[in-house]
């Protein structure tokens, strides 16, 4: 009996001292800890994104030009390039649409320079045109272009803008266009196929630059839009000169 009360004796006057010694490693345990899943997380984030880019990347490069697509209601050209407008006035003059909206177009740019600029018919321009100043960026774009299909009730639209830049232009002009249907025609300056654009310093950029801002617009998409003013916010119209 008296040995058992020796031995709760001895280790009940070892208890403060391991429990000394646990609290004195607990804050640099739960250092380390923090520190390997903090690393861990970033391993794993930066995984996603670089497969995120890669999934990205091929699906902009195997985009292609439709070589004659189902004629639509109307045709909207987002600017960013000549040969997205050229693309645009040559759906709209072999009478895939019937209307061509140009959004985002320059406020010093007068009307009957872009004219000039396309080189289509004067008469098709001055009748199936028109043009909106309003819009800065692609989200402007989603707007302008939602306000002027809602004010002619069109229920099929092309859309027209270059491959890297269709994803997000899609995914905006999606979130406004409820009631029409988009059919994307993809505009190709370079070809990009087989993995081309690991080569191409320029069009990996783009590219990169380009992943980025689609990642921006899905997570806008967690976020409720603000409503748009009422009304078409286009500077010119066909009618109105």
């Amino acid at each position: 009996m008296a040995m058992d009360v020796r031995d709760s004796t001895g280790t009940a006057g070892q208890m403060p001292v391991v429990v000394a010694r646990l609290r004195d490693r607990s804050p640099v345990s739960r250092l380390r800890t923090a520190l390997r899943i903090s690393a861990l997380s970033l391993l794993v984030l930066v995984m996603l994104f670089a497969g995120g880019f890669g999934w990205f990347a091929n699906k902009v490069a195997h985009l292609t030009t439709p070589a004659n697509p189902a004629k639509a209601d109307a045709i909207i050209v987002l600017t960013g390039g000549q040969s997205r407008l050229d693309a645009a006035m040559d759906l709209l003059a072999s009478g895939k649409g019937e209307r061509l909206l140009i959004s985002g177009v320059h406020p010093s740019a007068s009307r009957r320079q872009l004219q000039a600029a396309t080189g289509g018919d004067k008469k098709l321009f001055s009748c199936c045109v028109d043009i909106d100043r309003a819009a800065l960026d692609t989200i402007g774009n989603a707007e302008e272009s939602a306000k002027w299909v809602e004010s002619h009730a069109y229920g099929t639209v092309i859309l027209v803008t270059n491959n890297y830049h269709m994803p997000r232009s899609l995914l905006e002009m999606g979130r406004l266009l409820h009631g029409a249907k988009l059919e994307p025609y993809p505009v190709v300056n370079s070809n990009l196929d087989n993995g081309g654009w690991l080569t191409k310093p320029r069009a990996l950029r783009v590219l990169f630059t380009e992943y980025a801002k689609y990642l921006l617009a899905l997570a806008r998409g967690i976020v409720p839009m603000k409503p748009t003013p009422d009304g078409i916010a286009l500077a010119e119209t066909a009618a109105g000169g």
